[in-house]
């Protein structure tokens, strides 16, 4: 069984409601936050898979299209790539917010249809977000848990940066 990193991407990955970008609806909306990209290649470099787990109600409200939202997610790996990570693959729910889907987090399934698919333990892997619907998704699929950010949250640890959460995964787990 392979091991992996589930990763949020708004909040985690890019930028949102920053000064720069208020949401992610367009390409040319799409900033790395710092250390992303390194902190990404570390975890490959250790072995793990990095998959990106988002709710996209954007889509769901009408504010862009799904062939939209794959531009956007071609440029956050393409992104990536430039610092020698990888996003080995993507899992989105473009259902609108309170749909009652069972896709959208805090729902597990994207989780456990990316842990089928690509054969991930999920006890020994992880689940990275900056909300708690993120880490709701992460301990109901089975997984430990990282809060990105300074809010108080549900997760088993926090980190500041993505960078910071996989340099410690990196000295302490593997």
């Amino acid at each position: 069984m392979n091991k992996a990193v589930f990763l949020d991407r708004d909040g985690v990955i890019n930028e949102v409601l920053s000064n720069r970008v208020k949401f992610v609806n367009k390409p040319e909306q799409m900033y790395l936050l710092e250390g992303v990209g390194e902190g990404i290649k570390l975890l490959n470099d250790a072995g793990y898979q990095v998959f990106v787990v988002t709710n996209q109600g954007g889509v769901g409200l009408g504010y862009m299209k799904e062939e939209m939202l794959l531009k956007v997610h071609e440029k956050m790996k393409t992104d990536i790539e430039e610092y020698g990570g990888k996003i080995d693959d993507i899992i989105y729910c473009p259902h609108k917010p309170h749909a009652g889907c069972a896709c959208r987090k805090p729902e597990p399934e994207m989780l456990h249809q990316l842990a089928r698919k690509h054969q991930v333990s999920l006890k020994e892997s992880f689940m990275v977000g900056d909300r708690d619907v993120d880490i709701t998704a992460g301990k109901q699929a089975g997984t430990k848990t990282i809060l990105i950010g300074d809010e108080e949250g549900l997760a088993d640890f926090q980190f500041e940066t993505l960078y910071e959460a996989a340099a410690w995964i990196i000295k302490n787990v593997t």
